[in-house]
């Protein structure tokens, strides 16, 4: 990887196309999370229903202030656990598209553990963090399993090598449950239990 795929990749999320890129879990496929056409794109790349939200990543937990309003708890969590491979529910502000939501009120953040795709965040975020599949299929963990559909749908793909291919644990810290087990999920269990 070059920065100047870094730059082609970011210059396409700001164009309004999608990418595909590497994190600690799986390949996810990004797009600007604020623009609900791109959103849209993503739900049609992926086959995705409508009613389901999709998350959106950031390069560290202060900027997901920008699009959220966490409680004291939710804060606690972020900064303990990212970035890793985790997508904390939090309530949305304004700026966050209903798309990307399914109109819920509430958006999951991800900050990926992983250098490239931070090196992404750092250019053009928030993006769309959601797995570089077509619905139902399985995850991609490294590019040859990528599908046509979502090939040609991504403007740009940064190659990551391998990714260690399980999932992030999706939490709501408020209601104190785990709402998809994934990584680190027992870790998240005892310290939902402890705070």
């Amino acid at each position: 990887m070059t920065d100047s795929d870094v730059t082609d990749a970011a210059d396409a999320v700001r164009n309004g196309e999608l990418v595909v890129y590497p994190t600690e879990t799986v390949y996810g496929l990004g797009a600007d999370a604020l623009d609900a056409d791109a959103v849209e794109r993503v739900f049609d790349a992926k086959g995705r229903s409508r009613d389901q939200p999709v998350s959106l990543a950031v390069p560290d937990a202060q900027a997901a202030l920008a699009y959220t309003a966490p409680t004291a708890r939710e804060r606690r969590f972020m900064h303990e656990f990212l970035p890793g491979p985790v997508t904390v529910l939090a309530d949305r502000t304004e700026a966050v598209p209903d798309v990307l939501t399914a109109g819920r009120d509430r958006v999951g953040i991800r900050v990926p553990d992983h250098d490239l795709a931070l090196e992404l965040l750092d250019a053009v975020a928030p993006i769309t963090a959601t797995s570089a599949n077509v619905s139902g299929e399985g995850s991609v963990r490294e590019l040859d399993e990528l599908g046509e559909q979502v090939r040609e749908a991504a403007a740009v793909v940064l190659d990551g090598g391998r990714t260690p291919g399980t999932e992030s644990t999706v939490v709501d810290v408020e209601a104190g449950e785990i709402v998809r087990r994934g990584a680190m999920a027992d870790e998240i269990e005892a310290w939902l239990a402890d705070q």
